[in-house]
Order: structure tokens, then C-alpha cells, then sequence
């Protein structure tokens, strides 16, 4: 065993370093690793640095000696009918990453009385030798629509700092019960988390509520059928749990089905009793540079609804990748 100098490569850039560690040594824990930095016996480009340090590209990680163990067994193969069912819900992908249309009830990842959900399914978009995709980001099991999955740890570094950075442009479509006034503006409410597990809900807070979060949501009406119904374009300005349909019931338009939220009043007769919120657009920086927008088709459920509401859609562009300058 001996000291050994890592470079970080492109695909490691604003990786963690306990992160990276995590990657490389998955058996050092993460006491371990604090120890190691506190005593210099890790060092980035020659300098202390803490388990929190972000790494850059050509950057050099002092390995002290680390004992040996033995190889991680081999991930195991893709339940079939999961690798098929997760296929068809790919809307984009190249060798960074890829889009889903995730359908309407299928939880993002797991969690009580959870049994099947899209983290479960990510075996099935694994390339053979390569590393197992992961989620980016997270949308409501009721929701549809656009889930963005990261082929290498190091794509998902630099996507998850783009969230942060909030160089993201996310746009939900929803449709509504009443009609909001005035017809389009920012919701700017403060959310707080009340309860605990799957029976927790969301509720508006004042601005100097303890444990309060600060939650801002743009909004415009796109069309509406008179006042008893509306067509709505909602974009997270942040990104608070089940922000967008709590802040739609604080305008008084709870959004049509919603299970949780906006009481009778979000289930008129007539109408499919599910959530008809979908992540419609995402646009974000690529990872190898330029910007990435795309789109997802509107579910069968919220079609159905704006048939009968006179509402029209109009079609889903195609994915367009805008190439330009890597990111900074």
C-alpha cells in the first residue's frame, strides 16, 4: 500500500469530495475520511481541504494507503419487464443523460407502502460495463410528466449545481377549479411541513413562522372555461415539496383531482379523479455544453379533460439541443 495522486477527471467536476471518496472507496466511511482530512493525510492540489470541498477538473486528490478489499459484487441484472416498462417512458437520451415521461402514480423513489417507483427501475437504462444512472431531481408520485436522469455521478454533479444555481427553467401546465385573479403573477407564500410520513402535508405559512420555508411560484392563466375552470403554465421559482399545488389552493384554484390537497372542492363530478398537474418543459444547461430543452405530451387524463373543456394544446415539439460554449 502507498500514497497515490488521482486526477479529477470532466465527468468528476463539482463532485464532493466525500462524494468522490464514496465513488472511488466505497468501504472508507465518511468518519473515516474526516479523520483523514483533519490529519492532511488527504489533500487536493497539495492543500488541506474538508470532506465538503468541490472538485474541479484536472485537480490532484492525495490518496493516503487504504487497506485492501474486496471488489463490490457485480449490480445485478434488470428485471426485464421493469427495463421495458422504463424504456418506453425515455423521451431523450444521449451518452450524458436521459428524459422521462414519467406516467401519473409511479413514485420517484421508494418510501412506506411503496413498492414500485422509478429509483427501483434504473437498472433497466444501464448501458452494459457502464455505472448505474441516477435521479437528478424528484417529482410527486401524482404527477406527470419530465424526470431528468444522470448516466455518471459526474453528469449529476453538474446537473443537481444547476438546480441549485437555479439556472433550471422548469414549466408545470395544470388545470384548475375556479379562475385565479388576476390572471397571471408570482405566488409568493411561505410553506411549512406539518406532521411526519406519508400523512405530512404542506400547509402556507406566515413569513415569521418557526421551520417556515420561503416558496415563490410564477403563474399565468392559459386559457379558461368561464370561471368554473383554468388552463394554468406554473414555474417554481423554488423548489419546496408539493409547492405548486399548495400554492394554487392558497389562490383559491386548487388544481383538478388533486388527492391531498384543496378538499372537495378540487373534485367536481364529472371529472377523472386524478391529478392533473404535468412537468411539461425543462430546459437546462447540457453537461458537455450548450442547453437542452425538452418536452413532454400532455397524459391521457388531462387530454381527456381538455377535450371536454375546449382547451387546446396544440403538439409537443421535439427535444432541441442547442449546442454552445461547456459550462463555466
Amino acid at each position: 500500500m502507498k500514497v497515490v495522486n488521482r486526477i479529477i477527471t470532466e465527468d468528476e467536476a463539482d463532485l464532493r469530495l466525500d462524494r468522490w471518496f464514496r465513488r472511488h472507496y466505497p468501504h472508507l466511511t465518511q468518519g473515516a475520511l474526516q479523520k483523514l482530512c483533519r490529519k492532511g493525510q488527504v489533500r487536493v492540489d497539495g492543500a488541506r481541504v474538508q470532506t465538503n470541498t468541490r472538485l474541479l477538473p484536472g485537480q490532484s486528490v492525495r490518496v493516503p494507503p487504504m487497506p485492501d478489499v474486496s471488489r463490490p459484487a457485480p449490480l445485478p441484472d434488470p428485471d426485464p419487464m421493469l427495463a421495458r416498462e422504463i424504456e418506453k417512458m425515455v423521451i431523450y437520451q444521449d451518452e450524458h443523460l436521459l428524459v422521462l415521461d414519467k406516467p401519473s402514480g409511479l413514485a420517484t423513489q421508494g418510501g412506506p407502502g411503496i413498492t414500485k417507483h422509478i429509483d427501483m427501475m434504473l437498472d433497466g437504462l444501464r448501458k452494459e460495463g457502464a455505472e448505474r444512472p441516477r435521479l437528478v431531481h424528484r417529482i410527486d408520485r401524482d404527477t406527470s410528466g419530465i424526470l431528468l436522469i444522470a448516466r455518471t455521478p459526474g453528469v449529476a454533479a453538474k446537473l443537481a449545481a444547476a438546480f441549485r444555481s437555479r439556472d433550471v427553467e422548469k414549466t408545470y401546465w395544470a388545470v384548475v377549479v375556479g379562475r385565479p385573479t388576476p390572471g397571471s403573477g408570482i405566488i409568493d407564500q411561505p410553506l411549512v411541513k406539518v406532521g411526519a410520513g406519508g400523512a405530512a402535508l404542506v400547509v402556507p405559512a406566515s413569513r415569521d413562522e418557526e421551520d417556515a420555508s420561503s416558496a415563490k411560484s410564477e403563474y399565468e392563466t392559459l386559457d379558461a372555461a368561464g370561471r368554473k375552470f383554468s388552463w394554468l403554465a406554473l414555474s417554481p421559482l423554488t423548489g419546496r415539496t408539493h409547492q405548486l399545488r399548495v400554492h394554487c389552493e392558497s389562490l383559491g384554484t386548487p388544481i383538478l383531482g388533486d388527492p391531498r390537497y384543496g378538499g372537495k372542492a378540487a373534485h367536481p363530478e364529472g371529472f377523472t379523479d386524478r391529478l392533473h398537474l404535468h412537468a411539461r418543459q425543462l430546459d437546462i444547461p447540457h453537461p458537455a455544453g450548450g442547453r437542452l430543452k425538452v418536452t413532454a405530451p400532455l397524459p391521457a387524463h388531462m387530454r381527456d379533460t381538455f377535450r371536454s373543456l375546449g382547451f387546446v394544446a396544440g403538439g409537443t415539439p421535439q427535444p432541441e439541443r442547442i449546442k454552445g460554449k461547456g459550462p463555466k
